[in-house]
């Protein structure tokens, strides 16, 4: 199924924040793309949009006319949606930044990788390859990263754990489900929660900041959180220890200690602000 990218389903699956107690801007943009069944939320953006940012969340899948899966995505949606953004004049430019958790951090890596006008990306417990279903830009399309559900371990209280259940984007025909990184023309910025029961976030981050620097391009920076978990929030949102996955069907772990999870997400809010702020202009 692909995505409608006409104006009406375009303009229903967004949700624009401006900071306008900040000021009479422009403002850096920024696109907040969120996790697989969150719909809009609009939280983050909010939040952000307080701090001197114009904000829009954007869905991307099961929401309002939007399609109910993500079987095939079409990055020429994202494309409008960074070029929408970029033309609003409460929007400074002359680039955008990205920001995306879990599989909203593979989909700004793809965005940063194939679209222009990307300035800066932080990639919250993301993975490096393509995940769930098919991308396709123009004439180039990145297959689903494979799975081996073997893999599923059940703890004792009924919960699944789904840690390895990926197949590695290194080996035979998964390297195909990369993303090309390498391709980027902007700065990244990568936290990463090293408990992470989702999937493996440390080795994702690594892997983009090798493919990056064999290609030449700068280093990223990466944060890690010991202790922490995969659904890294704003502060003081409550550790999610376990919750139904949308795409499994079946209550999943996410990770994380209670008392490193609330520390890497006061860091880490903090942590991308800095980077935002550095990387698209205007100090707080």
């Amino acid at each position: 199924m692909a995505f409608d990218t006409t104006a009406k389903s375009f303009r229903n699956s967004l949700v624009l924040c401006f900071a306008s107690f900040q000021g009479p801007g422009p403002f850096p943009g920024v696109v907040d793309i969120s996790e697989v069944g969150a719909g809009l939320p609009e939280y983050r953006a909010s939040l952000l949009a307080g701090k001197g940012f114009a904000v829009m969340a954007l869905a991307y899948y099961n929401y309002e006319d939007l399609p109910k899966s993500i079987e095939i995505l079409h990055l020429e949606y994202f494309e409008e949606a960074v070029n929408y953004l970029l033309n609003r004049p409460e929007v400074k430019g002359p680039g955008l930044g990205l920001l995306g958790i879990s599989k909203g951090g593979d989909l700004c890596l793809s965005m940063a990788s194939f679209l222009k006008g990307i300035t800066a990306a932080t990639i919250i417990n993301g993975c490096v390859a393509n995940i769930g279903g098919v991308l396709q830009y123009k004439d180039e399309t990145l297959p689903p990263l494979s799975i081996n559900r073997n893999r599923i371990k059940v703890s004792e209280d009924g919960l699944v754990d789904i840690v390895d259940v990926l197949n590695c984007p290194l080996e035979g025909p998964d390297q195909k489900s990369f993303i090309p990184v390498e391709r980027a023309e902007c700065t990244f910025l990568f936290l990463v929660g090293l408990d992470d029961h989702n999937w493996k976030s440390e080795f994702y981050a690594n892997e983009a900041s090798n493919r990056l620097q064999a290609h030449g391009k700068e280093k990223p920076q990466i944060v890690f959180y010991p202790g922490a978990g995969h659904c890294i929030e704003p502060p003081y949102f409550p550790m999610c220890r376990a919750s139904m996955h949308s795409l499994l069907g079946s209550p999943v772990i996410w990770g994380g200690e209670p008392r490193a999870h609330a520390v890497a997400q006061v860091d880490a809010w903090n942590q991308l602000r800095t980077f935002f702020h550095k990387h698209l202009g205007d100090k707080e």
